[in-house]
């Protein structure tokens, strides 16, 4: 399969049992309601998929049932994030074998790589994988950015196709197709600033709380693709105080929370991480609830398949 860079990717969490198993039941259910909704792609294995507590055995699982629950739908994309040149290659080499349909692709984890190791890094995994890749660019949260002479040179692997813009700065997307015209996909990575980027040109929204709200979300990227501007500002405007719940460090928690008030999820997280409580938690479920509360009507037509 192909990937068709356009649309709305969500970038899943991972459902966790009390007994802190992988609970598939629940992830089926919020999966299902993703693609009912429209969404595009589903991308595994982020941040919010806490990518980081999964074994390598429950990683590839959890690829494999998603491939199976999918089953050709939309493509199904693996996060990688890795330390080593070697583990990441390796991780590439497993998903296309499992039948993964692309890879996301951080820069080296917990090594502030210079740009020349970070092209190296992105280059030998590229050549390891015939998968389509989408470079993921967040130098706020990740502390590594590539730059648009350091995006010049990926021109030459036919299979870094797509970019996660995350760098907060809505001019990028601007930077990014006067440079490269329509070489590379731009997907805006910043829920709260998806709107924005999206009317600047960016081809898809690799969404957070999507996976509390998927119509919404699904709403505001068509009707601004169709021009009907007023029509999306109005969604996202009830939608930001949401939003930007995906820019905070307990951003798990926080759209894990948003999945219970929508019904498409549990709030289980994987230690060292754990549920919020007091204030904290008061402070999120008001922002949650009063959105619930006033949630918008969407005009016909502007989700689903």
């Amino acid at each position: 399969m192909s990937i068709k860079w356009t649309g709305v990717f969500p970038a899943v969490t991972t459902k966790f049992t009390a007994n802190d198993e992988l609970d598939f039941p629940a992830f089926d259910l919020n999966i299902e309601a993703q693609l009912e909704a429209g969404a595009e792609g589903i991308i595994l294995g982020g941040s919010l998929g806490e990518a980081s507590v999964l074994t390598d055995e429950e990683k590839f699982g959890l690829l494999s049932h998603t491939l199976t629950v999918v089953n050709g739908r939309v493509p199904v994309l693996l996060n990688i994030a890795e330390s080593t040149t070697k583990k990441a290659i390796e991780v590439a080499k497993k998903a296309e074998s499992l039948g993964a349909q692309g890879l996301m692709l951080l820069p080296p984890m917990r090594y502030n790589a210079a740009p020349d190791e970070t092209l190296a890094f992105f280059g030998a995994i590229a050549e390891s994988t015939s998968l389509p890749i989408m470079i993921y660019n967040n130098p706020v949260d990740y502390k590594i950015e590539v730059t648009l002479d350091m995006f010049e040179v990926l021109t030459k692997y036919d299979n870094i196709q797509a970019i996660k813009e995350s760098t907060r700065d809505v001019s990028n997307v601007t930077r990014l197709i006067n440079r490269f015209g329509d070489r590379f996909k731009i997907f805006t990575g910043v829920d709260p600033l998806a709107m924005e980027s999206i009317v600047m040109g960016a081809h898809g929204w690799v969404a957070g709380l999507v996976d509390a709200f998927p119509r919404e979300t699904v709403a505001i990227f068509r009707l601004i693709k169709e021009n009907r501007i007023a029509e999306a500002l109005t969604i996202y405007r009830w939608f930001l105080p949401v939003l930007e719940l995906d820019i905070h460090a307990k951003l798990v928690q926080y759209i894990k929370l948003a999945e219970v008030a929508t019904g498409l999820g549990t709030e289980a997280v994987r230690a060292p991480r754990l549920p919020i409580s007091g204030a904290e938690r008061e402070k999120v479920l008001k922002i949650i609830n009063d959105a619930l509360a006033v949630r918008p009507e969407l005009p016909a037509g502007s989700w689903g398949k």
